[in-house]
């Protein structure tokens, strides 16, 4: 229960700071204090922080997409897949009622949640399917054998950064469903009815990346 636990916490934190900047400080917002750029990078520094500080305890996927893709690649257990998933879920449902409860008087011009949007199914699709993929791999590489794995939470965190940079202007930038899940349960409406996008699109991207991972990688490990 200490790994699942640790997603829980790790998914919170990603959810309630990354979602948090967006809501209080992101384009758009009376104290647009950071803009897009810093809503990035929210995200990102957030996922450095908690790889270095549960990495040790349940490797920080703090993402059901990681957690599919690992699954696939076999390097995870199928029963551990799915109390990462549970918990990951969770976590992101009370990251974003704590958020909730804080944005209520904020003047939030849009988002009391920093729930994920689209208005071109197709581009958003396409775009959170790949940028999942790319994500997934910069995963698969950083903390593979060999790899410099030390560094792998800040090569992940600085993906997720990249990555924002240039999906938050089409989506909002979820490549991650639990991201997604609790926000969405907040927010209702639109945010409620597209979520099946932002679970479907990374799922995809995550299971391509596995397999593409598992056919270029030069040292595969084996199952745990």
């Amino acid at each position: 229960m200490k790994k699942y636990f640790a997603e829980l916490l790790g998914t919170m934190v990603l959810v309630l700071m990354g979602c948090g900047s967006a809501v209080f400080a992101g384009a758009g917002q009376p104290f647009a204090a950071v803009g897009t750029l810093g809503v990035a990078f929210a995200f990102g520094l957030s996922v450095v922080a908690m790889a270095y500080t549960i990495g040790k305890i349940s490797g920080c996927h703090i993402n059901p997409a990681i957690t599919l893709g690992m699954l696939v690649a076999n390097k995870i257990s199928a029963k551990d897949a799915a109390g990462y998933i549970v918990f990951q879920v969770i976590g992101a449902v009370i990251g974003s009622a704590i958020l909730f409860l804080l944005a209520q008087n904020s003047g939030s011009t849009t988002t009391l949640t920093g729930a994920n949007g689209y208005t071109d199914l197709t581009q958003a699709f396409v775009a959170e399917a790949v940028f999942t993929f790319i994500f997934l791999l910069v995963v698969f590489g950083s903390t593979s054998k060999g790899a410099a794995n030390n560094f792998a939470g800040l090569a992940i965190g600085l993906a997720l950064v990249l990555i924002h940079i240039v999906c938050i202007p089409i989506t909002g930038t979820s490549v991650n469903p639990a991201r997604s899940i609790g926000p969405a349960l907040f927010e209702g409406g639109a945010a409620l009815s597209q979520l099946w996008l932002f679970i479907v699109a990374p799922s995809i991207g995550a299971i391509l990346a596995a397999f593409t991972w598992k056919a270029i990688d030069t040292e595969p490990e084996t199952g745990k």
